[in-house]
């Protein structure tokens, strides 16, 4: 069985001196291949410098809500952001890439609960990477918490956004909505600590169809590794995890989420 990990940061500090053991767990896992997703624009090309060095690892590009102020801040900041994606992505209407390592704009989104930038700083920085994003035809990664409210009218406001919401810890109606906008579904190690059922009967009711399996590393470390740094290999006690809650095998939910993954940020196998 082969696992992709869609959202991990294998370029983060938190993995030196040895990144490359990490690599080599994660694949003697299974960890075939993984998406090294960017939170602000210097982060970004770490992203895209590592999956560059690495066989069948990608990036994304883009700022963090935590960081929309300063993004919004810098005037050259959108100007950077493209260009970080216009040279290292090629891609076709079926997003389809090949040619560089970037495979999608993110993680971008709105976080309310910790409100790091001001709310409307980062409504505006969201607008911003989604217009930028958009005529690319790249697939994005919203983080979004505490914001539902304000990001579906924000998402409605615009047409033809493909992409994944990043670590889901909703309930059934928020899915109900990311669904009925053709959005796929990223689970993580949340799912194995939370005590809030509406978020595990949620994951139940996700179809197999739209679910992606994501890390987060070095966050959000599932049980029962809690208190050890979160890694990509630990994709498949997620797995496991979702396979026994749904009442599913664990090669059907590896090879559901494996072809997910390639359809969306078009995960071909590269050197």
């Amino acid at each position: 069985m082969e696992y992709i990990d869609t959202h991990c940061h294998p370029h983060f500090d938190d993995f030196l001196p040895d990144p490359e053991k990490i690599l080599a767990d994660a694949a003697e896992a299974g960890v075939g291949r993984m998406i090294a997703v960017g939170t602000t624009l210097a982060d970004s090309q770490k992203a895209i410098d590592f999956a560059g060095a690495h066989k069948n690892v990608w990036a994304s590009a883009g700022v963090h809500p935590h960081d929309a102020a300063a993004f919004l801040a810098d005037a050259t900041s959108p100007e950077k952001l493209k260009q970080l994606l216009n040279k290292s992505s090629t891609h076709t209407p079926k997003n389809k890439f090949s040619g560089g390592p970037i495979v999608a704009i993110g993680e971008i989104g709105l976080d309310f609960y910790k409100n790091y930038s001001p709310k409307q700083d980062q409504i505006d920085c969201l607008k911003r990477q989604i217009e930028i994003g958009l005529p690319l035809g790249l697939p994005f990664i919203f983080h979004i918490r505490d914001a539902w409210d304000d990001f579906w009218p924000l998402f409605d406001s615009y047409s033809g956004i493909k992409g994944v919401i990043h670590s889901f810890s909703s309930n059934e109606q928020q899915l109900e909505n990311a669904l009925t906008r053709d959005l796929y579904i990223g689970l993580n190690g949340i799912m194995t600590f939370t005590k809030d059922g509406s978020q595990l009967e949620a994951a139940k009711e996700a179809p197999l169809n739209k679910m992606l399996l994501e890390t987060d590393a070095p966050f959000l470390t599932p049980k029962p590794f809690r208190g050890q740094t979160c890694e990509p290999k630990h994709i498949v006690t997620v797995a496991e995890f979702l396979a026994e809650l749904r009442g599913e095998e664990l090669e059907e939910l590896a090879t559901a989420t494996t072809t997910n993954a390639v359809e969306l940020f078009g995960l071909d196998q590269h050197e």
